[in-house]
């Protein structure tokens, strides 16, 4: 998997995030560590309005292979964005496993690292 596809799947959760389409996230992975609820909580305690980040200035994506696992896996971070201060502090923590062509979200965290 691309890195570019990898950074695809963690910005079309990142854009739910920002539409607050908690629901939809939480479906969208396969395992995940955090509720619709608790993704709600996160983003209201944190006080801003998250947009979705322009994709040509998307900065901060970071992918890092996990040779350990059987299947090609990566550990993701995607940070969110806001209006009021551009690239947030505020980051998703994915891990995504790839089977051939299918890939497998799993939803870690969202939190301030």
């Amino acid at each position: 998997m691309s890195v570019k596809k990898l950074e695809s799947v963690a910005l079309d959760l990142v854009t739910k995030l920002a539409h607050g389409k908690y629901d939809e996230v939480v479906a969208a992975c396969g395992v995940t560590r955090l509720s619709a609820e608790d993704l709600r909580e996160v983003i209201a305690e944190y006080g801003m309005t998250f947009v979705v980040p322009p994709k040509d200035r998307y900065v901060g994506f970071d992918a890092f292979f996990l040779p350990s696992f059987e299947i090609p896996t990566w550990s993701v971070r995607a940070p969110l964005w806001s209006k009021e201060e551009g690239r947030s502090d505020l980051e998703l923590q994915l891990t995504i496993h790839q089977e051939g062509e299918r890939f497998t979200i799993e939803l870690d965290d969202l939190h301030i690292p």
